[in-house]
C-alpha cells in the first residue's frame, strides 16, 4: 500500500448534504467536525481566555526523489491531525524535498516544538543532522526517539505482509519452510543495526518464523544474500518486509530482490500515526531520555 488518496480531505458544503453523498461518508465528516470543535474548545478557559497551545509536532522525513514519498508523508500527517486535531503538526525534510527542516523550524520562530524523526532506527540523521538543525534554529525544541524499534512498528510491518499475501494460518511443514527478510536502508552506525535487529526479533515473535535483517546500502547482508542464506537452511518460502517509511529507490530495490511476497512500505498505516504521537508524548514526558528508543506500548 502506498500513500492513500486524499478523499479524507473532502469538505461538506453548506447547507445540507450534497445529493447522492453516502451516509457513512457524511457521518465520518460530521465526526471530524465535532472532534475538531472539541479540540478548539479545549484551548479556551471557562472565562473565555485562551490557554497556551501544545508544542508543535514537527515530523522529520528524510526526503526522496520519488514523488510518492512526499504524498505519503502528507497522508500520514493527515492521519495524525485526525487523531489529535488541536495539535499543530508540521513537516520538514532533511534533504531532497520541501519544506526543508531548516525552513520549517524558521517558520516556527521561537515557539516550542517536538521533532519526531520519520526514521526507523538510530543513525547519523537522528544523532547529528536533526540535533544540528534544531540547535541552529530559535525553536525551543525537544528531540523524540526514532520510530523503531517499537511494537506499533511491528504491527505495521505485520499488516503490510498480510496485505501482500502472507498467510497467517499455515501447517507446521509450511512454517518450517518459511521466513521473512526485514529490508532496511542500512547505516554504518552500530546502533542502527542493533535497532533493526531488535525490530526483526519482535517481528519474528509475531510471525512465528525466522526474520533476518538485510540492507539496501552501507551494511550487510543484502536482501539477495539474506534470501540465499535462508534457502540454504531449507527456508524456501521467503517474504520481504519493507522497513521503509515510504516508497523510494531503496524500497523498490529491495522489493525486486524478493523471491515471493514483497510487502509495501509502512506508509500512512494507522499504527504509524499512533506511533508518531506516542514518540511526541514520550518526548514531552521524559525530555532527558526521549532520544533513546523505547519499547513501551503506546
Amino acid at each position: 500500500m502506498t500513500a492513500s488518496n486524499h478523499s479524507r480531505d473532502e469538505s461538506l458544503p453548506c447547507p445540507g448534504r450534497p445529493a447522492g453523498a453516502p451516509l457513512d461518508s457524511t457521518a465520518h465528516l460530521m465526526d471530524r467536525i465535532r472532534t475538531q470543535l472539541a479540540g478548539q474548545l479545549s484551548l479556551v478557559t471557562p472565562d473565555g481566555r485562551r490557554r497556551p497551545g501544545p508544542p508543535a509536532l514537527v515530523l522529520v522525513a528524510h526526503g526522496s526523489r520519488d514523488p510518492r514519498a512526499l504524498d505519503t508523508a502528507h497522508s500520514l500527517l493527515e492521519r495524525i491531525r485526525e487523531l489529535r486535531p488541536a495539535l499543530p503538526v508540521r513537516l520538514g525534510h532533511i534533504e531532497l524535498n520541501e519544506p526543508l527542516l531548516t525552513d520549517t523550524l524558521a517558520g516556527l520562530g521561537s515557539a516550542p516544538a517536538v521533532l519526531v524523526p520519520l526514521l526507523l532506527a538510530r543513525g547519523h540523521h537522528v544523532k547529528r543532522d536533526i540535533p544540528r538543525a534544531a540547535a541552529a534554529s530559535r525553536v525551543r525544541a525537544r528531540l523524540a526517539a526514532p520510530l523503531g524499534p517499537h511494537p506499533l512498528l511491528v504491527e505495521t510491518l505485520y499488516a503490510r505482509l498480510v496485505e501482500a499475501g502472507w498467510r497467517t494460518r499455515t501447517s507446521e511443514a509450511e512454517r518450517r519452510a518459511s521466513a521473512v527478510v526485514l529490508a532496511a536502508a542500512g547505516s554504518r552506525d552500530p546502533d542502527s543495526a542493533a535497532d533493526t535487529r531488535r525490530t526483526a526479533r519482535l517481528l519474528a515473535e509475531r510471525l512465528g518464523v525466522p526474520v533476518r535483517p538485510a540492507y539496501a546500502s552501507a551494511a550487510t547482508p543484502t536482501v539477495d544474500a539474506a534470501v540465499r542464506a535462508l534457502a540454504a537452511r531449507g527456508r524456501h518460502r521467503v517474504a520481504v518486509a519493507s522497513c521503509f517509511a515510504a516508497p523510494g529507490r531503496f524500497a523498490t530495490q529491495c522489493a525486486k530482490a524478493a523471491p515471493g511476497i514483497a510487502a509495501a512500505p509502512l506508509g500512512d498505516h494507522p499504527a504509524m500515526a499512533r506511533l508518531v504521537l506516542h514518540r511526541y508524548d514520550q518526548a514531552l514526558a521524559h525530555p532527558e531520555t526521549a532520544a533513546e528508543p523505547a519499547l513501551a506500548s503506546a
